[in-house]
């Protein structure tokens, strides 16, 4: 008899999916053809004049802080609103000219690389200007009104302030569109539908929960939130595809009909950017897009070798897959650092700067003593507390790692499939006497922690106005530095254990956290660097560049005309 011991265990035999080959096969012929150089005649800007276009769009950058991937898309919206809102008082509206400028502009500073963007994306960038230059055109001309969120009630006509979050939200989507068409991946097309269609097949609702017409485009704008980190203004464009299905080749006459009842697609997107299922599904969508972006990282390192491993030696393969997230981990903790800096700087620019332009003029307003120890604080703690935050973020734990490959598994191969199905719950609903009871908490960890941070304050000898000023830059900076840890939020998959430290420190600062983004939000509508970048600086910058432009081409044919 043998013993059981020596008995070899057979291996599990997997089979790889068609949605995975199809994306390993996707991967390999983008690198393949990326390879491949395109021969078609490109779009070139003057070395020189790009320099000083970079260092502009740098410093206006610093100024107003936005999230990276986001910073190309901004950057349309901004100059189609300058070119709608400014230039076309002073000219026509061109939409094969303003895409010219438009891709010009930003070859010139640096969103995309000059010399590689085929010069047939004039044509098709102009086609989508047209579309959106039609549609305000058209909804400008309504009379009609059905509905819109900064009216109170009916009217047949438009409020200003209306009018303008419309023209607003119809540039957005401009700016969406061309967004979409500059960066366009079938890849990450793939990574969405496959993914996608697994979400649908496993998420189920309670009957009691009326979202079953909604289920589809929220797990959809779930994927697209996650994976591709798309902002609302990129998930309102979604949503408006959705609506109207036929906008990639619309007729005018269509685009009429759109604008008839924009104000009831406007409300209907807002709606959907506001649903009650997008807490739930973003938890789900969250863990697929790590899975994901692991998968397509390993692939896209060696496509055909990654094909063979996962084929045929699945243990390898995942050795493959444990030492990315490893990787993966501290480039984020780099580009942490990277962030932080960035924060640390703009905040320095916009706020820590006011500190002495404010705190001093004001001590001495009331009367005050000015206490170089309170004014050295209050301008390096925001840098202090965002540094401390970074350097005492710790590694995930294994399981973390475990639930990653094990979710890598699930869409790679057909026998790790999900076998049961994702029930969504319907929220319960608080009393106003619980909701009332929560509330009175959640204040008075607010007051309790400033209370105490005042009266350690008042120990060191800050006055009153150092005191407020402080307050305002903790608030500020709490919120920063949790915003900045998105990516590594992103990563994090399995839900940590609440201990009661971890209790307390929630309690006493996630309120100031809360206040920080309050002010945040509030505060960068009034950025006054913005608006003088923006309505001061940018549109006479824009003319001298285009005017510098005209004069290095003037002298280059003046060379010519020597040789000749």
């Amino acid at each position: 008899m043998v013993s059981p011991y020596l008995v070899k265990k057979k291996e599990e035999v997997l089979n790889m999916n068609l949605e995975a080959k199809r994306l390993f096969q996707l991967i390999y012929k983008k690198k393949t053809n990326s390879e491949n150089k395109d021969e078609s005649e490109k779009i070139i800007v003057s070395d020189m004049v790009s320099k000083l276009s970079f260092v502009y769009e740098k410093i206006r950058n610093t100024v107003d802080y936005e999230d990276e991937y986001l910073l190309r898309k901004n950057a349309i919206k901004r100059i189609f609103k300058r070119q709608v809102m400014v230039e076309g008082i002073l000219k026509d509206l061109d939409g094969k000219d303003m895409s010219i400028q438009l891709l010009t502009e930003l070859i010139q500073a640096g969103y995309l690389k000059n010399n590689t963007v085929p010069e047939r994306k004039i044509e098709e960038i102009a086609i989508i200007l047209d579309k959106y230059i039609k549609l305000k055109n058209y909804s400008f001309a309504k009379e009609k009104f059905f509905f819109f969120p900064l009216n109170l009630k009916k009217s047949k006509k438009r409020t200003n302030k209306a009018q303008n979050i419309l023209a607003n939200w119809i540039i957005s989507l401009a700016a969406s569109e061309i967004e979409e068409n500059l960066a366009k991946d079938d890849v990450a097309q793939e990574v969405i539908n496959d993914a996608f269609y697994i979400l649908k097949d496993n998420i189920k609702l309670p009957r009691d929960l009326p979202y079953e017409d909604d289920l589809d485009i929220q797990i959809y704008l779930g994927m697209l939130r996650n994976f591709l980190n798309y902002d609302n203004d990129l998930l309102s464009f979604t949503v408006f595809k959705y609506y109207n299905k036929n906008w990639s080749k619309i007729s005018d006459q269509e685009i009429e009909e759109i604008a008839d009842k924009i104000d009831v697609f406007y409300l209907a997107i807002s709606q959907q950017l506001d649903h009650p299922l997008i807490k739930q599904i973003d938890k789900l969508t969250k863990s697929y897009s790590l899975y994901y972006s692991i998968l397509k990282e390993v692939v896209e390192e060696n496509p055909i070798k990654m094909y063979e491993q996962a084929l045929n030696n699945n243990k390898s393969f995942i050795n493959i897959i444990k030492e990315t997230c490893e990787k993966r981990f501290k480039r984020i903790k780099n580009k942490l650092w990277k962030s932080g800096a960035r924060s640390i700087l703009y905040i320095f620019l916009t706020k820590s700067i006011f500190v002495v332009l404010l705190e001093i003029p004001a001590v001495q307003w009331f009367g005050e003593k000015i206490n170089p120890f309170s004014l050295a604080i209050n301008i390096s703690f925001p840098a202090i507390l965002l540094f401390l935050m970074i350097l005492f973020t710790w590694a995930p734990a294994q399981e973390n790692t475990k639930k990653i490959i094990k979710g890598v598994e699930e869409i790679v191969y057909s026998e790790k499939r999900r076998k049961h199905n994702i029930l969504l719950i319907n929220p319960a609903k608080r009393s106003f006497m619980m909701d009332f009871i929560f509330n009175l908490l959640y204040l008075s960890g607010f007051v309790i922690t400033i209370y105490f941070i005042i009266k350690f304050l008042v120990f060191i000898e800050f006055n009153w106005v150092s005191i407020i000023i402080f307050l305002f830059f903790l608030m500020f900076a709490s919120f920063f530095s949790f915003r900045i840890k998105r990516d590594i939020k992103k990563y994090i998959i399995i839900e940590s254990k609440e201990g009661f430290l971890g209790f307390l420190f929630d309690f006493f600062y996630t309120p100031i956290v809360a206040m920080g983004k309050f002010l945040s939000n509030n505060i960068s509508k009034i950025n006054i660097f913005v608006f003088i970048f923006d309505f001061i600086i940018e549109a006479p910058f824009k003319v001298f560049v285009e005017a510098f432009n005209e004069w290095l081409k003037y002298m280059r044919e003046r060379k010519d005309d020597l040789v000749n």
